[in-house]
C-alpha cells in the first residue's frame, strides 16, 4: 500500500509542477492510520544550480509551528506551571511596556492561543509599520541580525483592542510571540529549549528543528517573490548557503524548520493522543474562535482552536495548519476520522497551495477508498 501511495504522490507532484511553471519544487508526505509513511519530492531545490528536490529536504514550517507552541503551552498546564484561563499580567509584571498592550488586563492563554485576544497581527495588518521595519534592516544592513521578540511586540503597543478579549477573532502572531514571552519567563528556559525537551526528543522528530540561525543545514532554496513585495527583502532565500534575513523576525508565530515526514508524524502524534492528556487534547479542539466561513469551494471552517484550524472538509472533519515563511509555503492536515496526516510544502512564496492540496487529497482518498472497497468484495466472496 505504501509504495502505491507513493506513486500516487509522485504523479501528483509532476502534475503540479506541470500545470504552474512558477512552481520550482515539491515535498509530499502521507502518514497512514497504521503509521506507515508514503513521501514524493519532484522539481529543484535549487533552479539555478539544478539541485533536485528530495524528501528528505527541510523548509521552513511558517505557523504549523503554532501547533507546536500550543502543544508545548498545554504540556505546561497539564504539568501545573501555567493556567489556561487566568490572566497572564502578573507574568510581566517586572516589564514596562506590557500594560501598554490593548486589553493587558484580561487577556488569557486561551485568548492568545485561539486569537480571541483583541491584539493586532503585526505581520501582515496593514499600517502598523513592519514592513518597513523590515525594509529599514536591510537598508541597515541588520537582516542577519536577530530580532528581539520586544522588537515584533512593540508594534501592539497603544493601540485600541480590535475587541474585548474572548469576544472576536483576529489572527494574530503578535499574540503567538507573547506566548512565547511567557513560555521562556515560566519555564526560565529558552523556548527552543523547552519545545526539545518537552515535544521533538520525546516523539523522535529527529528532522524538526530550531528556526534559530542562518545557518541551517538541508535548508532548500527559497524563492521569496511575494516577500521581495511585502518587505524589500531578495527574492532568494539563500546566499552562500546562509539565510538572507533572520528567522527570529518568526520566533513563535512559527519557528521551525521541518520535513513533511517529520510533519505528519507530529500531526498523528498529537491528534491521536500520544502528546496530550485526552482533556487537554479536547481543549486544543474544542475552545474554538469562530472566523468568517472561507470564501472559496475548499470547505467550511468551523473556527480556529488553540493553535489549530478545524475545518469541515469535502473528506470530513480536518485539523490543519497553513505556514507561510518568505520563499516558502506548507500545509499540513489530518483527518480524524480516517487517522491520515498529509503535508506538503513547496520553495516559493508565490504560489496558492489550496488547488493542488486539495487534488493531493482527492486521489489519496479515491486510490483508498478503492482499495477498501476490493477488500470488502473479497472478503464477501
Amino acid at each position: 500500500m505504501a509504495a502505491q501511495i507513493a506513486q500516487i504522490l509522485r504523479t501528483q507532484c509532476e502534475l503540479m509542477l506541470q500545470s504552474n511553471k512558477r512552481l520550482p519544487g515539491v515535498t509530499v508526505s502521507v502518514a497512514m492510520p497504521d503509521g506507515m509513511l508514503a513521501s514524493a519530492a519532484a522539481g529543484y531545490a535549487d533552479r539555478q544550480l539544478q539541485r533536485p528536490m528530495t524528501i528528505s529536504a527541510k523548509m521552513p514550517a511558517g505557523s504549523i509551528g503554532k501547533t507546536f507552541v500550543a502543544a508545548v503551552v498545554l504540556s505546561m498546564v497539564a504539568d501545573g506551571i501555567l493556567v489556561l484561563d487566568a490572566p497572564i499580567a502578573p507574568w510581566f509584571a517586572n516589564t514596562n511596556w506590557f500594560c501598554r498592550l490593548p486589553n493587558y488586563k484580561t487577556i488569557t492563554l486561551r485568548h492568545l492561543l485561539n486569537h480571541s485576544s483583541g491584539l493586532i497581527d503585526h505581520v501582515f495588518d496593514t499600517g502598523v509599520g513592519f514592513s518597513n521595519f523590515i525594509k529599514q534592516k536591510l537598508v541597515d544592513e541588520m537582516l542577519h541580525q536577530p530580532i528581539a521578540a520586544e522588537e515584533l511586540i512593540q508594534f501592539a503597543l497603544d493601540r485600541p483592542p480590535l475587541f474585548l478579549a474572548g469576544m472576536g477573532f483576529h489572527y494574530s502572531d503578535t499574540g503567538y510571540v507573547l506566548i512565547g514571552m511567557l513560555i521562556e519567563r515560566a519555564s526560565s528556559a529558552s523556548y527552543y529549549a523547552t519545545l526539545s525537551q518537552r515535544l521533538l526528543k520525546p516523539r523522535h522528530l529527529a528532522d524538526t528543528l530550531a528556526f534559530d540561525c542562518i545557518d541551517m543545514p538541508r535548508l532548500v532554496q527559497g524563492y521569496a517573490q511575494q516577500s521581495r513585495r511585502l518587505f524589500g527583502i531578495p527574492k532568494r532565500m539563500l546566499e552562500h548557503g546562509q539565510l538572507v534575513l533572520h528567522p527570529s523576525l518568526e520566533w513563535t508565530g512559527g519557528g521551525i524548520v521541518s520535513t513533511t515526514a517529520d510533519l505528519v508524524r507530529w500531526a498523528k502524534a498529537l491528534f491521536e493522543g500520544s502528546v496530550l492528556t485526552p482533556v487537554l487534547l479536547t481543549q486544543m479542539l474544542t475552545s474554538i474562535a469562530r472566523p468568517k466561513p472561507l470564501a472559496d469551494d475548499t470547505g467550511c471552517m468551523l473556527g480556529y482552536g488553540l493553535g489549530v484550524n478545524i475545518v469541515k472538509s469535502a473528506f470530513g472533519t480536518c485539523y490543519r495548519h497553513d505556514g507561510f515563511f518568505p520563499g516558502y509555503n506548507s500545509v499540513l492536515a489530518y483527518f480524524p476520522d480516517k487517522k491520515i496526516a498529509i503535508a506538503m510544502q513547496v520553495n516559493t512564496d508565490n504560489v496558492s497551495m489550496e488547488a493542488y492540496f486539495k487534488a493531493l487529497i482527492t486521489a489519496v482518498f479515491y486510490h483508498l477508498e478503492q482499495h477498501e472497497n476490493c477488500d470488502s468484495i473479497i472478503d464477501n466472496i
